[in-house]
């Protein structure tokens, strides 16, 4: 029987992990390309020989999603399988239309097919959109397990935007290895903040290979934490399934791929920000859970903030930066910058978009809806460097360094500036604490 031919519609994550658990080995198929879409300066790369396994020996092209229908028809492509995330129901459909107008069946792979068994206890953390709370999610769960004296490995959702033989298997234990590893800022904003708390993390491209690795860490293992990304389910298959919910993005949780999944998944749901959200929009949080996830166990969570130095914005007018993907893809209009310069009396917000430099017009260009903030793009050298002269050449106070990681670190800022802290801050009972009790008693970890 003749192998039918594929192409697998991604981002440089999701795509690549459905390519290695599904179609890798499987004699049935002939991955014929990938495409690209959300990241800049993915396409016109190749996964790998050394990755793509023993029947691609060429390895596998990687075209922009905009070619989509031609490579269907070039290559005469049989399923086209959409693996990216963080996408309303309406843009899945309108990539499924012209997928099936050029000839082709329009596939969605499950859990069934590519979550991989872990040898060790397995918690996962997920969200409805980027940017609900994931990240400070997971601090939380790791923090409360080290308390009990537990070894937690973190493993990340992959954003392997450089070279990927290298990125096969990634292990980072502390700050140096960010550097080691040329992270890029979305790297570092996630793998920052749980080395600097003395916990191992993962992430890579082969997540079959990171999961072993991580299993037999130097530094010991007793659970393994998944850190999900934007709002897809986890590679590996969770022993408890923790989702996080955005009121400020009420009803989103029912109307963006794979969210409703990942909620739906949940045994435990969090509904975060309720310290900042409009109680009208934390009931339709509640009406949704209620829907699709009722027999979960419903946490109410808050993100306070603090800042280092709040007589920095003090009415003053201030440029507020954000953490990039929640503000692009994750389409967020409030962050924690712009909670903190409302909190502690910033006059004004002070507009970027006249002093944009480089490639972060195209940002804008492509995410309209952006408006008076300033996400904090670092896919590489140059977008960090217009970051920096965007930055300096902006007409302000002061700025809000509102990213999980210190700018100051990889760009050089010349105005005065301060940092907002936030992390999840459980409110009355059920709580994580409690959760994890359990989870401790029933796996016998201590």
């Amino acid at each position: 029987m003749a192998r039918k031919n594929v192409i697998i519609i991604g981002a440089a994550g999701r795509d690549f992990h459905n390519f290695n658990t599904y179609y890798r080995d499987n004699e049935n198929y002939n991955v014929v390309a990938f495409t690209a879409a959300q990241i800049p300066d993915i396409d016109g790369r190749k996964y790998p020989a050394e990755l793509a396994g023993k029947l691609y020996p060429s390895g596998i092209p990687i075209y922009a999603e905009q070619d989509l229908p031609e490579l269907i028809r070039k290559f005469k492509v049989h399923d086209s399988v959409f693996s990216y995330s963080d996408v309303t129901y309406q843009k899945v459909m309108s990539v499924s239309a012209i997928v099936n107008s050029a000839g082709a069946n329009f596939v969605l792979l499950g859990p069934g097919e590519t979550m991989l068994r872990s040898t060790k206890p397995v918690i996962a953390v997920g969200a409805i959109r980027t940017g609900c709370g994931k990240s400070q999610t997971s601090r939380r769960v790791i923090e409360l397990l080290m308390e009990k004296g537990l070894k937690v490995v973190a493993v990340r959702h992959p954003m392997p935007y450089g070279d990927l033989n290298a990125q096969k298997v990634q292990r980072f234990a502390s700050v140096e290895d960010l550097a080691r590893h040329k992270c890029t800022v979305e790297e570092m904003e996630e793998y920052e903040p749980h080395v600097v708390r003395g916990n191992v993390i993962y992430a890579g491209v082969d997540y079959e290979a990171i999961l072993r690795k991580a299993e037999k860490d130097p530094d010991g293992c007793d659970v393994i934490l998944w850190d999900g990304g934007n709002n897809d389910f986890p590679f590996f298959r969770p022993d408890l399934m923790i989702t996080v919910t955005d009121p400020h993005r009420a009803g989103h949780e029912l109307s963006y791929y794979p969210g409703e999944v990942t909620l739906r998944l949940a045994d435990v749901v969090v509904i975060n920000k309720m310290d900042s959200a409009a109680p009208e929009a934390i009931q339709i949080v509640r009406e949704s859970i209620e829907k699709v996830a009722p027999y979960a166990i419903v946490i109410d969570g808050a993100s306070p903030i603090k800042v280092d130095d709040r007589s920095i914005i003090k009415g003053k007018r201030i440029l507020v930066v954000e953490d990039g993907p929640t503000l692009t893809h994750g389409e967020m209009k409030i962050g924690a910058g712009v909670v903190a310069a409302r909190k502690f009396g910033a006059s004004e917000l002070v507009d970027p978009r006249p002093y944009l430099a480089g490639r972060l017009k195209e940002t804008f260009d492509a995410y309209p809806g952006i408006g008076t903030l300033l996400p904090a793009m670092g896919y590489g050298e140059q977008q960090l460097k217009d970051l920096e002269t965007t930055i300096n050449n902006t007409d302000c106070d002061a700025v809000i360094i509102g990213t999980p990681i210190d700018l100051n670190r990889i760009i050089k800022i010349k105005k005065p500036n301060t940092r907002v802290y936030y992390d999840l801050q459980e409110i009355g009972s059920p709580n994580l604490g409690e959760v994890l009790n359990e989870f401790v008693l029933k796996h016998k970890l201590v």
